[in-house]
């Protein structure tokens, strides 16, 4: 994986802004430890930082090749997956290649069959080709969003990057954010809009988008998108084709130069990872897999089951590890460490995240990053095969807002009455769900209670999905760890996604669909064991960690958290000893402690970006 970043302009000569570039890449130095690259003609500037997975010699970017009287240069954050079948087809019409990187044949498929060449990709990517004879840039994101895209228009001036700290690094951009700004982080954060960048005028490329930006302005098009039909295979077919698409994906992204491990939490998803890559790595004769897990000081102590968290995982992470051979290391976090690490965490997002899941997930890859190189994550499994407890709960399903969201009333008595009425948190939410919901591609004569479910697997795809997505790019990429996502394989998503309920919850279970297709694969215990999601810090000491430092925060006359919050509110919850949520208001994981833990990213966020809210 790498960083790119970029400068069109019509009226300035780019050759003389070299300084800028440089500036602007440097801020993705994290993401592309091993090498840096520019290019720069009179129109366009281009900046990469390299993280080195494939073709250390040879996939050095910018990359520019010519054809005909044509230069075309491309800077890619990504990889793809199917690069030898590219190349082969491209090598039968002609083409010759100087290297094994994936880059050199996404860019010679651009050079073959144009935009369309994005219906031949499997992979996840975000890249930029300059047609310097044409003065066009053409700008590509992967079709589930694993890779970020960022841009902006400036008058003349159209500037892009894989993250929203290398457009703020350029002087004609500032660090502003409107109301609707606001709401994003206040009513909806951690999550965030489709194609809403926060800071005013910045934007995101979609997934399953591209974007063309020349000199008659700037089109973007959908190239990509979930299709409903009828679903005509049996059960016995639907399993055996799922199961193949599954082994196929993850066998397809175990292909590194460089050392390759997987994430192991003793549930279905990365046990059948780990599974799955443990017995290629058997075949080939490597040596034996690496996986590692995440776990926290006196956690054994202090966890109690729960509606998200049915049990803990360091029982069965060993058990998944003695059973498929693997060198296990398990990677265990203190309370000192979580809190520290916030800061780290919302300068990798460039804005408040999930606390402390995300700063557990930064430390846990940058422990990993000592070793390898390359991981393997079992993300997206959830929101494709129906694992969320909301997928499962009629009242979720009726009711009218985001799941993951429920409680967002609680969460706004947090801030300043005036603010509130400002932004406006229910009807701001209100008309991104209905959005979203109305996108939802239908299916004719399907059943009222089956629509209703079309339509949640919807909104995780566009919305939950995008967030944990964001969260494992944004915390391993500022370790400089590649992590990889087999379950997002698109063809897995676009087959499942129209597979009926009644087979996705076969013998009775969440994602009975998938445990059925891995049958033989991992043991049964395993394969049947109930869902339990990301594990957390369960340390009453982090509660107190986090509402200390809060309470230092606002007690600062100089905190621009002043302006945001209600103080009284704030110091009444920090008064209770235990956690006054009796429910997560996001996600499954973020309750009180996350609630403060927010609020401290929102303060280090205002303070280090320097966040003027117009």
């Amino acid at each position: 994986m790498c960083g790119i970043t970029g400068w069109i302009d019509w009226e300035k000569d780019l050759t003389k802004e070299n300084l800028i570039l440089t500036a602007m890449t440097a801020t993705l130095a994290r993401r592309g430890p091993d090498a840096e690259g520019y290019w720069l003609s009179p129109r366009a500037a281009l900046g990469h930082r390299r993280l080195t997975v494939i073709d250390p010699a040879g996939g050095g970017q910018p990359m520019s090749r010519r054809s005909g009287n044509r230069e075309y240069v491309i800077i890619y954050n990504g990889e793809l997956y199917n690069t030898y079948d590219l190349r082969r087809e491209l090598e039968a019409r002609g083409h010759f290649f100087s290297g094994h990187s994936d880059t050199e044949v996404l860019l010679t498929s651009y050079i073959e069959w144009g935009p369309a060449c994005l219906e031949r990709l499997n992979g996840i990517f975000a890249f930029g080709i300059w047609n310097e004879a044409e003065h066009s840039l053409f700008l590509a994101r992967d079709r589930m969003g694993v890779k970020p895209l960022f841009y902006t228009e400036r008058g003349r001036c159209f500037l892009f990057g894989s993250e929203l700290k290398a457009l703020l690094a350029h002087p004609e951009i500032s660090p502003d954010v409107d109301t609707e700004g606001l709401a994003e982080i206040l009513v909806l954060g951690p999550a965030r809009t489709p194609g809403h960048g926060v800071f005013h005028g910045i934007r995101e490329l979609k997934p399953g988008h591209s974007l063309l930006f020349d000199r008659r302005g700037m089109r973007i098009d959908k190239y990509w998108e979930l299709e409903s039909k009828p679903h005509e295979d049996d059960l016995e077919t639907t399993v055996s084709k799922v199961r193949h698409l599954v082994i196929d994906a993850i066998r397809r992204q175990l292909v590194s130069d460089v050392p390759v491990c997987t994430f192991l939490s003793g549930g279905v998803d990365s046990s059948a990872i780990t599974a799955v890559a443990a017995e290629q790595y058997l075949s080939e004769g490597r040596e034996t897999l690496n996986t590692y897990s995440i776990d926290y000081v006196d956690n054994d102590r202090h966890f109690k089951p729960g509606r998200f968290q049915p049990n803990s995982d360091s029982d069965w992470v060993q058990y998944v590890s003695d059973y498929l051979n693997t060198s296990h290391n398990s990677i265990c976090f203190d309370t000192p460490d979580l809190v520290d690490s916030l800061s780290m965490a919302a300068t990798a997002r460039d804005l408040p995240g999930m606390a402390d899941i995300d700063s557990s997930l930064f430390l846990f890859c940058r422990e990993i990053k000592k070793r390898h190189t390359v991981a393997l994550s079992g993300e997206c499994a959830d929101e494709i095969f129906g694992g969320y407890p909301w997928y499962h709960n009629p009242q979720d399903l009726q009711t009218d807002t985001f799941p993951w969201s429920a409680k967002i009333a609680a969460k706004m008595k947090v801030f300043a009455p005036e603010l509130v009425e400002l932004v406006k948190p229910a009807e701001y939410m209100a008309n991104r769900y209905r959005e979203t919901s109305a996108a939802t591609p239908p299916l004719p004569g399907e059943s009222p209670r089956e629509a209703e479910r079309r339509q949640m697997f919807y909104l995780n795809f566009h919305w939950f999905m995008q967030t944990l997505l964001e969260r494992k790019d944004r915390m391993s990429m500022a370790a400089g760890l590649e992590v990889r996502v087999p379950f997002c394989d698109h063809r897995i998503v676009e087959y499942v996604w129209n597979v009926p309920w009644e087979m996705k919850t076969c013998d009775n279970i969440e994602k009975g669909l998938l445990r059925r297709a891995l049958q033989g694969i991992l043991p049964q215990e395993v394969l049947y064991r109930r869902k339990s999601p990301y594990p957390k810090t369960h340390n009453p000491g982090y509660l107190t960690a986090v509402r200390d430092d809060l309470l230092a925060r606002i007690s600062d006359p100089a905190s621009p958290l002043l302006d945001l919050i209600d103080v009284k509110n704030i110091r009444k919850m920090a008064a209770a000893e235990a956690d006054t949520f009796d429910r997560p208001w996001f996600g499954q994981l973020m309750t009180g402690p996350q609630l403060f833990a927010y609020l401290i990213q929102t303060d280090i966020w205002l303070r280090e970006y320097k966040v003027r809210i117009l």
